[in-house]
């Protein structure tokens, strides 16, 4: 699913949610979003939908550049501010169940601005979810880089 099209990003969330939730008899609020990166080429556009959860694509990660090889956050090259992220498959699953990895936690945002104002519904106008990214360093590290995942370039 090409997230960067999706107007209100974080019903679509919620709805994938809701389905696992439903599926197996469980209570939302002891769900969330597992992440696993996708190597390139593993899902195609006439890949089968996953049994649980969604593919997404269309990220920018800025800051950062995703390393194929390892599967993890890397180190942007110079004079290059944004990345296409590979393809990302959120697989809810009970909060028990979570994989644990060292990761970032990762800010996702609709635009580059990085700011945004709390709408009716109680959600930011700009901030989407954290997406937890595999790393071998520190998420510190990524912190001071100021790293983030945007879902439509300013130009």
């Amino acid at each position: 699913m090409w997230i960067s099209g999706i107007f209100f990003t974080q019903a679509m969330l919620t709805g994938a949610m809701q389905n696992f939730a439903r599926k197996y008899t469980k209570p939302i609020d002891m769900i969330q979003f597992d992440f696993q990166f996708m190597k390139k080429g593993a899902v195609e556009k006439k890949s089968p939908k996953p049994s649980d959860g969604i593919y997404i694509n269309g990220l920018f990660l800025e800051a950062a550049q995703w390393d194929n090889d390892k599967m993890e956050l890397a180190e942007s090259s110079p004079k290059v501010l944004f990345y296409d992220t590979p393809v990302i498959w959120l697989k809810p699953c009970e909060i028990k169940d979570l994989s644990k990895f060292s990761h970032y936690a990762c800010p996702v945002y609709r635009t580059s601005e990085r700011h945004g104002m709390l709408s009716t519904t109680g959600h930011s106008t700009n901030f989407v979810m954290f997406l937890k990214v595999p790393t071998s360093l520190d998420a510190g590290h990524w912190v001071k880089r100021g790293v983030a995942m945007i879902t439509q370039l300013d130009d």
